[in-house]
């Protein structure tokens, strides 16, 4: 599978090492550095890097996984050439107080990131995913906890294109559980916001994993 990547910071980076060594193909985007972009795709298998419109035009699937501060600048030059693709995004607009000093997550928005962003991206599939994890925990050997393994939860309005993130979720170790319809993304998104803060809280930050159980 052919994946472009826009984002290769820390989550990015990694799922493209660990998506790499399942045999796929990646392209990375956005950076800061852009030499030290042309090092992380040097170092990689069956790695590219370019400009997020390179990497979403190379992509049979794409993952969006920059600030969100960044978005109007990732976004340039893509909504023309994600028609019909899964895009899988971890972009969050919430903006958690680590410190555990206040009550609620501080945000303006009245709908999701993913909303937003499959406004912005009309022909595409947006899926939310992979942010109910750290980058820490995708650095890893593994993502086993004992015998356990984190759940990774993901929801979207398109089969097919949840059927790609199933396939990416679980060839990066984690065990996919589907949320539902797109709209989900904005308790999806909040959850996201309180694991971490409550992870990084409770001292458990970075090496910790979310796991739902059911009978």
């Amino acid at each position: 599978m052919n994946i472009g990547i826009i984002g290769a910071g820390n989550m990015g980076g990694a799922l493209a090492t660990i998506w790499t060594q399942q045999g796929h193909t990646v392209c990375l985007s956005f950076a800061r550095d852009q030499a030290a972009l042309r090092q992380q795709a040097a170092a990689l298998p069956r790695a590219s890097f370019g400009t997020p419109a390179d990497a979403a035009r190379f992509g049979g699937v794409v993952l969006l996984a920059v600030p969100y501060q960044a978005l109007d600048e990732a976004l340039a030059g893509v909504p023309e050439v994600v028609g019909g693709k899964p895009v899988l995004s971890c972009v969050s607009g919430l903006r958690p107080d680590f410190a555990g000093q206040t009550m609620g997550l501080p945000t303006e928005r009245t709908e999701s990131v993913a909303e937003e962003l499959a406004r912005r991206l009309p022909a595409a599939h947006l899926v939310e995913a992979f942010n109910t994890t750290f980058a820490e925990v995708l650095l890893a050997p593994d993502r086993q906890f004992g015998e356990l393994i984190p759940s990774l939860l993901y929801c979207g309005d398109h089969a097919a294109a949840k059927a790609v993130a199933v396939q990416l979720i679980a060839e990066a170790g984690f065990q996919p559980l589907d949320v539902g319809p797109l709209r989900q993304a904005r308790s999806l998104e909040t959850l996201a916001s309180v694991w971490v803060q409550l992870a990084a809280t409770s001292g458990l930050f970075p090496q910790a994993g979310l796991k739902i159980l059911t009978r």
